[in-house]
């Protein structure tokens, strides 16, 4: 089993910045991908960004230019740098990884409960 544990999110005035963190620990042989999910209220859970499994990173059209993911592999970590906030990125912010546990050969998706952002005007 692999847990996932999200921090890093509050309360910032629209312009503003917060860096979240995401750490996988657990019986993990690897990570194949790994990145952050928005969900706002009443909405569908949108990708923010994400590292591939083929090596690339990914954004949503969104938060591109304002973002930035990066990653510590020796921790199995991943952070979220989110510079010039605005109201509409209010909203739970998931970490989601797909890894390889042991005794298995395929990866499994996993998801963090989510931690809460509030950008106010």
């Amino acid at each position: 089993q692999v847990q996932l544990v999200e921090s890093g999110g509050g309360l910032v005035q629209a312009g503003g910045s917060l860096t979240l963190s995401c750490a996988a620990s657990g019986a993990i042989v690897s990570i194949h991908s790994m990145g952050w999910y928005h969900q706002a209220p009443g909405k569908q859970r949108d990708l923010v960004a994400t590292f591939t499994s083929d090596g690339n990173t990914n954004y949503g059209d969104s938060v591109k230019g304002r973002f930035t993911l990066s990653r510590d592999d020796a921790k199995n970590t991943v952070y979220l740098q989110m510079n010039s906030l605005k109201p509409e990125d209010t909203g739970v912010y998931y970490c989601k990884c797909n890894a390889r546990t042991p005794r298995v050969s395929y990866t499994t998706q996993y998801w963090g409960r989510g931690t809460q952002v509030t950008v106010s005007s």
